[in-house]
């Protein structure tokens, strides 16, 4: 089912006297439980379609639907709850608190969230989304005490545990070696399928693109193509 829509969205900032296109009326559909993977070299304007399409900035022209709902014409605030209570982001870094635990660092995040469960049934839901990532064995471990992959596997859970409805991810695997960047592609991929999920990441590694449904290349602001994820790299040049 179709749950995001970007709708001729343009983005122009003005560079002392000289206006820049960054995106030129981009149209493209997501869908449930599909990994949508945005390739392009530095500056192709995949970085600034994925944080508009998250609600981090505004757009110059174009909507972006989400669940039926314009979120161009939102207030901040209602930006702002949709963001903590419906997207989940997964970065090049994880990002962990380095003074709380794994599991600490996903209660944090519902409370930011702002969570109805009531506290014992927050621990049963971080117990069972560590277990889904591979790391409840490290619930009680600090990041400093982690490798880069496990970082990345608290990232991802820390992102999935107040059930959102899309994920996020810029350059997930970039800080990563070839092993672990596949355990954290295979680790997204099965968890948008498991939990029926919406998934936009940015990457600039093709080995990471046979993870991905569809594969969306830009350059200078607007979309080459959209295809299916059985396109060989070779092709993509």
């Amino acid at each position: 089912m179709e749950i995001f829509t970007i709708d001729k969205v343009r983005k122009t900032f003005i560079n002392g006297e000289v206006e820049e296109e960054i995106l030129k009326g981009i149209n493209l559909t997501l869908k449930e439980g599909e990994v949508t993977a945005l390739v392009g070299a530095s500056g192709s304007g995949k970085s600034t379609l994925l944080t508009i399409a998250a609600g981090l900035q505004p757009t110059s022209e174009g909507q972006i639907i989400f669940e039926g709902k314009n979120m161009t014409v939102m207030s901040s605030e209602q930006v702002r709850k949709v963001r903590a209570s419906k997207f989940g982001f997964v970065f090049q870094f994880a990002h962990l608190v380095p003074f709380l635990t794994v599991a600490e660092q996903l209660m944090l995040m519902l409370d930011v969230s702002e969570s109805k469960l009531k506290k014992q049934e927050q621990k049963r839901e971080v117990d069972r989304i560590l277990k889904l990532v591979g790391m409840d064995h490290r619930k009680n471990a600090y990041p400093s005490s982690l490798s880069g992959g496990e970082k990345q596997r608290v990232a991802i859970a820390r992102a999935m545990i107040h059930k959102p409805k899309v994920l996020f991810a810029d350059e997930p695997t970039a800080s990563l070696d070839s092993k672990r960047s596949k355990d954290v592609m295979s680790l997204i991929q099965d968890l948008t399928k498991t939990l029926n999920i919406t998934t936009l990441m940015v990457t600039h590694d093709e080995e990471m693109l046979s993870y991905a449904d569809h594969i969306i290349k830009m350059s200078d602001g607007l979309i080459l193509y959209n295809k299916d994820s059985n396109l060989a790299p070779k092709e993509m040049a």
